[in-house]
């Protein structure tokens, strides 16, 4: 006989019970995750659906608003060419170049603020008051410093980037829990080894917040650093595209940059997951 069979009545019930509400907590589960699967399919599937049927019905007009069928033929077209080829790696390469250098500083300069009060007397009002400006308003003055070859589109990717890994690793290391820091004081932990074991640590969640807020932010900044007389890139094919009047080529350009948006978030989740594998995910539903 088992535990169960030999236990008293009420505390059978109350065992099978636990067991009803744990089955019923897996199927729900189970249909809350296969629910987010389909509806991450179905949904951009009928938006794209209805878009063909808008053309199709005489609804939009196609050279305002081409369908999805021209799209498509507007990207085998430019697969065949060559030119999204030569295009996406470029692109990717100024992405990543300006992020990997705005990232870099901010990283810095948010943890010098952050364990240091004089880092932050000195810096955080400065940034504080620039982040304010919209990027969009120094490519003017980027152009008189720096040019228009490479070197403003990259000081404009780094200069849009480092705003929110700053913050986000200042408010990190700020916010870290007085108490941590003060039952680590008590092991002895002091300086920088007090810094490593207990305040970094703590802060890199928000760190890496920052990391995934910049690199969305860094795609923001390439499509208009793309338009500083670019030669080369996604945003070279979209402007040449609209002096010919190819809406279809246009808009897959934009496809193109929100592709890349997705691919971005998605290993900035990863990374996040492999980091952070102990942060528990809170949902209400």
């Amino acid at each position: 006989m088992t535990t169960s069979e030999l236990a008293p009545p009420p505390v059978k019930e109350a065992g099978r019970a636990l067991e009803s509400l744990a089955v019923r907590g897996r199927q729900g589960r189970l249909r809350s995750a296969w629910r987010g699967r389909f509806l991450r399919i179905v949904v951009p599937a009928v938006l794209i659906v209805l878009w063909q049927l808008s053309s199709v019905l005489g609804w939009a007009d196609e050279f305002t608003l081409p369908p999805p069928s021209r799209i498509i033929a507007a990207y085998q077209e430019l697969w065949a060419n060559g030119d999204i080829q030569a295009a996406l790696p470029i692109s990717l390469k100024r992405a990543g170049t300006g992020l990997a250098i705005g990232v870099s500083l901010g990283l810095v300069l948010g943890l010098f603020a952050g364990l240091w009060k004089i880092g932050e007397e000195i810096f955080d009002a400065p940034l504080q008051m620039l982040r304010t400006i919209p990027f969009i308003a120094v490519v003017p003055l980027f152009i008189t410093w720096f040019g228009i070859g490479e070197t403003p589109k990259l000081v404009l990717i780094a200069a849009a980037t480092v705003f929110p890994m700053y913050l986000n690793t200042y408010h990190g290391v700020r916010g870290v829990d007085k108490k941590l820091i003060e039952s680590g004081q008590t092991f002895g932990l002091r300086g920088w080894r007090l810094a490593a074991r207990v305040i970094l640590p703590t802060a890199l969640p928000a760190a890496l917040t920052g990391l995934r807020y910049a690199a969305g932010v860094s795609l923001l900044a390439l499509v208009l650093a793309e338009q500083i007389n670019a030669r080369e890139g996604i945003g070279y094919l979209v402007n040449n595209a609209n002096q010919n009047q190819r809406p279809d080529i246009v808009i897959a350009g934009i496809l193109i940059y929100a592709l890349l948006g997705i691919v971005v978030d998605v290993l900035m989740r990863l990374a996040e997951h492999f980091a952070l594998p102990w942060r528990p995910r809170v949902a209400i539903g």
